[in-house]
């Protein structure tokens, strides 16, 4: 492979957690690089590690040992407060349960990370516009989440975690909360964004029909991970 450079590289990875005074293990040894541009699924049984591995990569989790370097920072050895700082710029999240601000229209909940940025209003209103017809939204921007179907509701959930332009896209069972249909769109979206926006999405599903739409889909069981991945090319 000579010099190659991946977006994430994860080397010698273990993470644990301490019930009571017991130690469980949860990740044991993770080896894992991902290119950029890349969609890749994570599968396996439930208390595998699947979340546990998609939140160690997000910054939101720490590891026991090893390293994970994201965009060429080893995300591994940031102070708690870098690391909030790194997550904000850098990982865009889309959760099963959209994680929407109820009293927040689909145009302020999008807009939210760019608060945290030295964007002017104006700025941020050119920004949010582009995401929401990116998502196809547009004539529901002022609409709050309760007056939206699941479907829209996960597309604001995508528009929200693109507005940054992350180094990453981190998805936890996103269709785990849609009927057929919709799941249908949101994957299909989750493809453009691959495909025309070369974004790289790392998703935890349980959902077969979900998995087959990434480019590569890997089993973690028992905290192992598949050294064999299916390739979807």
């Amino acid at each position: 492979m000579g010099n190659k450079t991946f977006i994430v590289e994860i080397k010698n990875l273990f993470k644990s957690y301490r019930r009571g005074n017991q130690i469980l293990p949860v990740l044991k040894d993770i080896n894992l690089d991902i290119d950029e541009g890349e969609f890749l699924a994570l599968m396996g049984p439930s208390g595998s590690g699947k979340t546990t591995l998609l939140n160690l990569i997000a910054g939101i989790d720490r590891a026991d040992s090893g390293t994970i370097i994201v965009g060429g920072i080893e995300i591994t050895s940031l102070s708690e407060t870098e690391l909030a700082g790194w997550r904000a710029y850098n990982v865009g999240f889309i959760f099963q349960f959209y994680n929407l601000i109820p009293v927040l229209t689909a145009y302020e909940n999008i807009e939210l990370p760019l608060l945290l940025t030295s964007l002017s209003k104006k700025e941020r209103r050119e920004h949010v516009e582009i995401a929401l017809r990116l998502v196809s939204l547009e004539d529901r921007m002022d609409h709050y989440p309760g007056q939206l179907s699941g479907g829209q509701q996960q597309r604001v959930a995508i528009a929200r975690a693109i507005i940054t332009d992350p180094t990453i896209l981190v998805a936890d069972e996103p269709t785990g909360d849609l009927d057929r249909d919709s799941a249908v769109e949101i994957l299909g979206l989750m493809e453009r964004l691959v495909h025309e926006l070369g974004k790289t999405i790392i998703m935890v599903t349980h959902d077969p029909r979900a998995a087959k739409m990434a480019h590569i889909i890997m089993h973690l069981d028992k905290g192992v991970l598949n050294a064999n991945p299916q390739n979807h090319y």
